[in-house]
């Protein structure tokens, strides 16, 4: 007798993205997104704008994934969903529409928490991607988030550090929007910041106990700064874009490196696996590929189609809490703000 085929399939809707997902025994057979760039016209996701897309896309988004994965939904062992954190309008249609297809279905029904989807994306069963071994410290860093996580198992985390105000995404994006260069600006930041000098401009890095950041500063001091030299010289952006992408960018990373520094001394884990939507930005990949050498460190970086919101990270969590049995019922509710643990 051959393995038992465990099909599950993945539904991500915590912010503006759609996303289905199907894995069969932690392989991925589809993965589908539809993103909304209706938001970009309003400089960041609008909450009922992105409920009602969702509304839209459910559907054709999980009937396209079932048929990339010529699976049939007869087919499915189980429906795993994002209950948070997220927008809850965005949330609650994910939810509404697993639950719904589950009880129709009669199959387990698994939620899925959203940072704890971003450090298990590791774990998918990928040709040449090395899975971490624990103990390991996961960074994520978001539009919404940014955490320094000590790993013990797939499901005993602890949040060591975490931002006190701003996530690391909103200064880059606050940043961008100072600059004029539009939402979502990290993207754009980064591919300037590489044709720039990192170290043109100087800006402070904030200083914040232990394992914590703080990012309010810094967009404080990014506008203050264009303010003051915009003031001197009208033409200053244009003239020095590059460079003041790459400076902010390099100041960013900075700081992201000289917590992960201090995580693993006090730890003493050097395994580090990053996740999340700032975590496809080119300058974080190459220095954390640098600290293999510089630090001993051994990092694990996802490939770029599993930074933004997927279902492939839902549905791998659904995966594995199948396997011990970890299901919900149909009473479950989504929750906007959910923690780690």
């Amino acid at each position: 007798m051959g393995k038992e085929k465990i099909y599950i399939l993945g539904i991500e809707s915590s912010c503006d993205d759609t996303a289905a997902s199907v894995l069969c025994n932690g392989k991925i057979l589809s993965n589908v997104i539809a993103s909304q760039s209706i938001h970009q016209d309003y400089g960041g996701v609008v909450p009922e704008l992105a409920s009602r897309a969702h509304q839209q896309n459910i559907i054709p988004v999980v009937d396209q994934c079932l048929k990339k994965a010529k699976v049939s939904k007869c087919d499915l062992s189980a429906i795993a969903f994002t209950r948070g954190p997220g927008l809850m309008g965005s949330l609650l249609v994910g939810t509404s529409f697993a639950k719904s297809l589950a009880y129709g279905l009669k199959i387990p029904l698994i939620d899925v928490n959203h940072m704890q989807a971003h450090i298990l994306v590791h774990f998918i069963e990928k040709e040449g991607c090395e899975k971490p071994t624990f103990p390991f410290l996961a960074m994520t860093i978001s539009g919404g988030h940014t955490q320094i996580v000590k790993v013990d198992n797939y499901f005993e985390m602890t949040v060591i550090g975490e931002t006190i105000d701003d996530a690391v995404g909103e200064a880059f994006d606050k940043s961008g929007k100072a600059l004029g260069l539009g939402y979502p600006a990290g993207p754009k930041i980064d591919k300037l910041g590489r044709l720039g000098n990192p170290t043109a401009f100087k800006f402070t890095k904030p200083r914040v106990k232990e394992l914590d950041f703080s990012f309010s500063g810094l967009k404080t001091a990014v506008l203050y700064f264009l303010q003051k030299n915009t003031k001197e010289n009208p033409n200053f952006i244009a003239e020095n874009l590059n460079d003041i992408c790459a400076s902010i960018q390099h100041t960013i990373v900075e700081i992201l490196l000289d917590k992960l520094k201090l995580a693993v001394k006090q730890t003493g884990i050097n395994k580090i696996a990053i996740g999340g939507g700032v975590s496809a930005n080119s300058a974080i990949r190459e220095a954390l590929k640098k600290s293999e050498q510089k630090q001993g460190w051994k990092t694990y970086i996802p490939e770029t189609e599993f930074t933004t919101d997927n279902a492939a990270m839902v549905a791998i969590v659904g995966y594995l809490k199948y396997l011990k049995k970890d299901f919900t019922t149909q009473e479950t509710t989504a929750k906007a703000r959910l923690k780690i643990q």
